[in-house]
């Protein structure tokens, strides 16, 4: 893979442009995998002129695992050439600078759960999110609730269950923590987002319509699911509203042309970040470069198909699967054709 600094920049390129315990994890999981568009435009961001040196080392303070599959995970999808690049997005609850190089995930829930698939043409992205508690199988364990992945078996088991579960070969994983996602959004002077209606939550009101939010506000609306009639739906979706604004922010010319607060950006998040070992700071380059024309208006945010809430044999209360519609999904993500899908299922589930 090219180091940062000898990827030549194309010449379009313009830098101008306890049941109480475990609610409290949850809450703090709500906005981990935020950062998203944190781990696709840090590429950007990586690819400004002289800041490319300064800028790796800040992305090289990220945590790298290997991902590998076991004998008894089955195969692995078949990798398609000219079907886009699929990433997994995850957010785990307990993760810091001073344990992230000593100690693994497993252990560890992914409340948030997120898988992003590129277009060939690398000019849509499509982000697609898992209920945390979607009933699937999950390799060597039986079903379970799909973010007891992560703690049965770090993020290897994540990424085998979801290539297993969608049928596409996941190129990348990301796995992001809270704190670094709150700092995130603070460096950038807060996100602008869009709230479905008026609601007070962790001292903070909410006001229905366009807010400008803080890290510590946009954590509390993301939490909050009690005061919406669709509960852990209607939060997955005020996740996905918190992250159209931070890549509003991102991507705006106002970042992307300060040297200054694009290298906070990734100093704040990437102490908080691990990735696989493939996506090195030459890959997010290439990344960067490949996506320099996305805009915030190119991202489109959808949810597996479900079958709701259901009861399983033990009594446990999971989110049911629709294979019926998943494939549908399966489909459409092995072909490349989530335009498609997008415009027949948006705001389906």
């Amino acid at each position: 893979m090219n180091d940062p600094a000898d990827v030549d920049l194309p010449a379009d390129w313009d830098d101008d442009e306890n049941p109480r315990t475990d609610r409290r994890r949850s809450r703090r999981a709500a906005l981990i995998a935020l950062g998203l568009v944190a781990v696709l435009v840090l590429g950007v961001g990586l690819v400004i002129g002289n800041y490319l040196d300064g800028l790796k080392d800040s992305y090289e303070k990220r945590t790298v695992v290997q991902i590998t599959r076991g004998a008894s995970d089955g195969d692995r999808p078949e990798a398609v050439e000219g079907t886009g690049r699929n990433f997994l997005l995850l957010g785990s609850d307990k993760r810091s600078p001073d344990d992230a190089a000593s100690e693994g995930v497993s252990g560890q829930r992914s409340d948030v759960m997120m898988l992003v698939h590129i277009t060939d043409d690398n000019e849509s992205v499509y982000v697609t999110s898992f209920p945390r508690d979607l009933y699937v199988d999950i390799p060597g364990y039986g079903k379970d609730r799909i973010n007891a992945a992560l703690a049965f078996g770090g993020v290897g088991l994540a990424v085998t269950t979801v290539e297993n579960y969608t049928g596409v070969p996941i190129d990348h994983v990301a796995l992001i923590d809270f704190d670094g996602i709150e700092g995130l959004v603070d460096t950038l002077g807060g996100v602008d987002v869009k709230i479905p209606q008026t609601f007070e939550a962790q001292g903070h009101q909410f006001t229905e319509g366009t807010q400008t939010l803080n890290g510590e506000e946009a954590l509390a609306f993301v939490r909050e699911r009690k005061q919406f009639a669709e509960g852990d739906f209607q939060r997955n979706r005020n996740q996905q509203a918190v992250l159209k604004g931070i890549a509003d922010k991102l991507i705006s010319a106002d970042t992307l042309s300060d040297p200054g607060k694009l290298a906070d950006t990734i100093e704040s998040i990437s102490p908080y970040l691990t990735t696989d070992d493939g996506l090195s700071a030459g890959a997010m380059v290439e990344l960067g470069l490949s996506l320099r024309s996305v805009r915030s208006g190119d991202l489109y945010f959808l949810s597996v198909p479900h079958a709701g809430p259901i009861t399983t044999s033990g009594g446990a209360s999971v989110v049911g699967t629709d294979d019926e519609a998943m494939e549908v999904l399966r489909e459409a993500l092995r072909t490349d054709d989530m335009g498609t899908y997008y415009a027949q299922h948006a705001g389906t589930y």
